[in-house]
C-alpha cells in the first residue's frame, strides 16, 4: 500500500507527518510525505521557528512524484494541518491528480481547525475551505468533537445529536466519518468515546479518559484509520484497530509523563495493541 500524506511536519516531537508517517510505515505502508509547514516544534509550546510553505511548492512536489509514473500505485491521500487555504487548494488538486491515475484511491481529510480549549487556531479562510471544498471531495473525514460541531453547524451533546452531526457531514461529501474524541451526556465520567459513521450505520468505541496534555494523537489516529479502512473496507473494524492503538500510545505516554507522544517507544501498539475495546453499534 502507498499513501501520499500532505500535512505539517516538526523537527522535534510528533505532530502532523511526524506523528502520522511512522505508524503507517510500521504497518507496512509506503508513505510519500509532503510537508505543508516545517516547524522546529509544535505550536502547543507557544513558541516555534520555521515556515509555512505555499501551494505551488506542494504542487511542484506532486508533479515530481507524478513524473516517476507511480501515481497509479497510490492507494490513498491523507491531509491534515494545511497552514493556508492556498495549500488546501493544492491538496484538492493533488487528490484529483491521484484519482485520475487511480480512481480507487481514497482521500482522508483530517479537518484540523481547532479544539474545545483553544477554539479556532488556523488561519482565516481555512474553516470555510474545509467545509466548502475539502470535505466535498473526501471519502473519509476525521474531525474531533469541536470540528464536528463547527463543520456541521450542529451540537453533539447527546449521542443522537452527534449522529445527526455526522450525518450532516456525510451530506457534505465524506461517506465515512470518524469523530476522534467525543463526550456526550451518555459518556460516563472518566471515559471518552470515538464514533464512526458510514452508510447510515454508527459504531461507538469507549476507552478510559487519560490525564495528559499532548499534541499529535489526532494525526496518528487519522493515519491508522485510513490504513485499516483501506485494508478492510469496514469503518467498524478500522475504528476498533485504530482506537485501540492510539489508546495504547497515549497510555504509554501518560505513564512516562512525556510532553510528546511516544510514537517510537510505543510502536508495538500500532501492530498489536496491548488492550482492545468493544465496538458497539449505536
Amino acid at each position: 500500500m502507498n499513501i501520499l500524506s500532505i500535512q505539517s511536519h516538526v523537527a522535534y516531537g510528533h505532530v502532523g507527518n511526524a506523528s502520522a508517517v511512522f505508524p503507517m510505515q510500521r504497518l507496512g505502508v509506503e508513505v510519500w510525505a509532503i510537508h505543508t509547514v516545517q516547524f522546529s516544534n509544535h505550536t502547543g509550546y507557544g513558541a516555534w521557528r520555521g515556515r509555512v510553505f505555499d501551494g505551488p511548492a506542494i504542487e511542484e512536489l506532486v508533479a515530481g512524484i507524478a513524473e516517476r509514473g507511480v501515481l497509479g500505485q497510490c492507494d490513498g491521500v491523507l491531509s491534515g494541518y494545511m497552514g493556508s487555504a492556498d495549500i488546501g487548494t493544492s491538496i484538492v488538486r493533488a487528490v484529483a491528480t491521484v484519482r485520475a491515475a487511480n480512481p480507487r484511491a481514497l482521500y482522508a481529510c483530517d479537518p484540523v481547525m481547532g479544539d474545545t480549549d483553544r477554539g479556532i487556531y488556523v488561519r482565516p479562510g481555512i474553516p470555510e475551505f474545509m467545509r466548502n471544498q475539502a470535505l466535498r471531495v473526501a471519502d473519509i473525514a476525521t474531525p474531533n468533537q469541536f470540528e464536528l460541531n463547527h463543520l456541521s453547524g450542529l451540537p453533539s451533546n447527546t449521542l443522537d445529536a452527534a449522529k445527526a452531526a455526522v450525518t450532516a457531514l456525510h451530506v457534505l461529501g465524506p461517506r465515512v466519518v470518524l469523530v476522534t474524541s467525543l463526550a456526550t451526556e451518555a459518556t460516563p465520567p472518566g471515559s471518552i468515546d470515538l464514533l464512526a459513521g458510514e452508510g447510515g450505520r454508527f459504531w461507538l468505541l469507549r476507552t478510559p479518559r487519560l490525564t495528559l496534555e499532548v499534541n499529535g494523537a489526532g494525526d496518528a489516529i487519522a493515519a491508522l484509520f485510513l490504513v485499516h479502512y483501506a485494508r478492510t473496507g469496514s469503518a467498524a473494524l478500522a475504528l476498533g484497530m485504530a482506537g485501540a492503538s492510539v489508546y495504547g500510545l497515549l497510555r504509554r505516554t501518560a505513564e512516562a509523563g512525556s510532553r510528546e507522544i511516544l510514537t517510537v517507544a510505543a510502536q508495538d501498539e500500532f501492530i498489536a495493541p496491548s488492550e482492545t475495546f468493544p465496538v458497539e453499534p449505536v
